[in-house]
């Protein structure tokens, strides 16, 4: 009788030792997976991979976001009929001016084709009215707008090197901003 407690409890503490051993194993598995998941994740929020795109531009060319890795990004949705857009447009302008090359940075102004109300004709008039030199996408359909889930304009993402989203804006920038939201970007 003491022979078959004895083997019990042995069996036991081989079996237990074996699930825990088990479970620890499982457990830095997926630690170890959740930390690729987290650094690797497209979405819209502060620390995201920005969602790819690929637009025709005013110009004709064709923009996809993934191809301006590398550099800072300002990612700015905007129409030509909306008036904050219109008070903003100048001071990314002039940043874009005065820091393209020396902040290795770009501006891509995702224009909402789809809700424009004079067309193309009326980006044409607003772009060379205010005299704007970074790419203008064309979002024709609407599709960038909606996985970007712009509801507001001006919004505009700011986005790091690493293709990773550092700030969204909602509403209106002044130069100044644009300074600061740049400068504290990797």
């Amino acid at each position: 009788m003491k022979k078959w407690k004895a083997g019990i409890i042995i069996t036991a503490l081989i079996i237990i030792t074996s699930i825990v051993k088990m479970v620890n194993s499982n457990i830095e598995a997926a630690e170890l997976i959740g930390t690729v998941a987290v650094e690797q994740e497209e979405g819209l929020e502060i620390g995201n991979v920005a969602p790819n795109f690929e637009l025709q531009s005013l110009s004709g060319e064709i923009v996809k976001l993934r191809d301006y890795k590398g550099k800072k990004i300002i990612l700015n949705f905007w129409a030509s009929w909306c008036g904050p857009c219109k008070v903003e447009m100048p001071h990314m302008q002039n940043y874009y001016n005065k820091n393209k090359k020396a902040e290795n940075v770009e501006i891509i102004a995702v224009n909402m084709t789809s809700e424009e109300i004079a067309g193309e004709k009326g980006i044409e008039k607003f772009v060379k009215e205010y005299g704007l030199t970074f790419p203008i996408p064309l979002d024709v359909d609407g599709q960038v707008m909606d996985v970007y889930n712009i509801i507001t304009i001006p919004t505009t993402y700011i986005i790091g090197t690493d293709g990773v989203i550092s700030q969204k804006i909602l509403g209106p920038m002044d130069e100044k901003m644009i300074n600061e939201l740049i400068e504290n970007l990797n």
